[in-house]
């Protein structure tokens, strides 16, 4: 078995060019809000008329995605 040994050329290190754009934040699980957080982005959107907004908000409280245990 006279095969031949194929090599393979080193390639350059992929390197980033510009840095991780989370670098030096906190990440993970974040504090749950708390009633009175609710109500202050309810009525903020109730203010600037934001209908979409406001609907999806609600359903992700309601469907406690986003909810401190009351």
């Amino acid at each position: 078995m006279g095969g031949t040994i194929m090599t393979i050329a080193n390639l350059p290190a992929i390197r980033a060019h510009r840095p991780a754009w989370n670098k030096g934040r906190v990440f993970g699980q974040k504090r749950p809000l708390i009633p009175k957080q609710v109500w202050a982005v309810r009525a903020q959107l109730e203010i600037a008329e934001n209908h979409r907004a406001l609907a999806l908000f609600n359903l992700a409280i309601d469907s406690s995605l986003a909810v401190a245990i009351w």
